[in-house]
């Protein structure tokens, strides 16, 4: 008993020495709460697939009142404009090479006469193919308005959209910048930090006391996850506020869950400064090992069932991967500990593996 409150003093010790340095550093302040705040309006407000005005050119060959209602139909809304009713299909392909129109609605001669005797009505719709993801939004949306317009009887498919009914791109984004800019901030604090101790020889001096290896590990780590804890709640706060994220599951499994992300990025962050023992390297292999996989491998932006099965591989190992998923099903679908236990375990494994494996590389003496 006595030999655990003794180890429970100095890692309290350590705690309350990191406490003071991060105290001390306004840069240490910034990277956890300024930078995660910047990230996420920039990519909130930046990164949006919401078609808004999108500039599209109408070719009315019929000449209409019901053509004119069709092209009318759709700047209803804000997702097109009608920029330029060109002649012929030699002037959409001028407009389309000068930016000019990203979409073209052909309305083929005798369009109204096919409507009157109940036929399929001539409708073309062109695409400016060079952005694909716009190309994809403007079909989706120009297909499903031309058939709301026009009717496509005798067969009517109505379609409801759960927990995002608004398509809109920031709740489906927010959840993934969370987990974004807490793997960046994690990572880069503790692996900055604990680096800058290795060049300064403040970490040989600590092992020439009876510390042990575990009391500086989680000494070290204690102050960095009450950090990443307040900044989860911050991120969270700005996004919900700026962009209408909603929160329909439980905050407390929420937060559990972002507890076992942050202690696997800070185990991480201390294993990168406890082998590179440089400033400059733990930045690199940080930035690299935390923003890579978060951003590409995680589902953020891609869906991990769409990758080739080594990439999928992959991506089960890093926690980012769980972690969106967890923030996914608890904000938007409000989902429980028994939908999301797979993803807790898979958090709870990397955390536990990576802090042994750094634990081990904190070694007494000069390397």
């Amino acid at each position: 008993m006595k030999r655990l409150t003794n180890a429970l003093r100095r890692t309290a010790a350590i705690a309350a020495k990191e406490v003071q340095h991060i105290l001390r550093d306004p840069s240490t302040l910034y990277l956890a709460f300024g930078m995660p705040v910047v990230l996420i309006v920039l990519f909130g407000y930046g990164v949006s697939f919401d078609l808004d005005h999108a500039p599209l050119a109408v070719l009315d060959q019929d000449g209409t009142a019901q053509s004119r209602d069709l092209a009318r139909s759709l700047t209803a809304t804000r997702e097109f404009e009608i920029v330029a009713t060109p002649a012929d299909a030699e002037g959409i392909e001028r407009l389309f090479r000068s930016r000019e129109a990203s979409a073209a609605l052909v309305i083929s001669s005798g369009f109204a006469e096919h409507l009157r005797r109940g036929q399929e009505a001539p409708v073309q719709v062109l695409l400016d193919g060079s952005d694909g993801t716009m190309a994809q939004a403007v079909l989706g949306s120009a297909t499903q308005l031309v058939a709301a317009t026009i009717g496509t009887p005798p067969i009517e498919a109505t379609a409801t959209l759960l927990y995002n009914p608004a398509l809109r791109s920031a709740v489906f984004f927010v959840p993934g910048l969370i987990a974004y800019v807490m793997a960046i901030a994690a990572v880069l604090l503790t692996a900055l930090t604990v680096a800058r101790e290795w060049e300064r020889g403040n970490l040989e001096l600590l092992f020439t006391t009876p510390v042990g290896r575990l009391e500086i590990v989680l000494g070290k780590l204690a102050p960095y996850l009450g950090l990443g804890l307040l900044q989860a709640l911050l991120v969270l706060s700005v996004g919900t506020a700026l962009f209408d994220v909603p929160i329909r599951g439980d905050l407390v499994l929420l937060f559990f869950a972002a507890l076992l992300f942050l202690v696997g990025m800070l185990g991480q962050g201390l294993l990168i400064s406890a082998v590179t023992r440089s400033q400059q390297l733990a930045t690199q292999v940080g930035a690299i090992s935390s923003l890579l996989p978060t951003l590409i491998l995680s589902g953020f932006l891609f869906p991990i069932e769409n990758m080739p099965w080594p990439l999928q591989v992959l991506a089960n190992i890093f926690p980012a991967r769980y972690f969106i998923d967890a923030l996914r099903g608890i904000l938007l679908k409000g989902a429980g500990l028994g939908v999301l236990w797979p993803d807790l375990a898979g958090m709870a494994a990397f955390a536990v593996f990576v802090l042994a494996v750094a634990t081990l590389k904190f070694k007494r003496g000069v390397a």
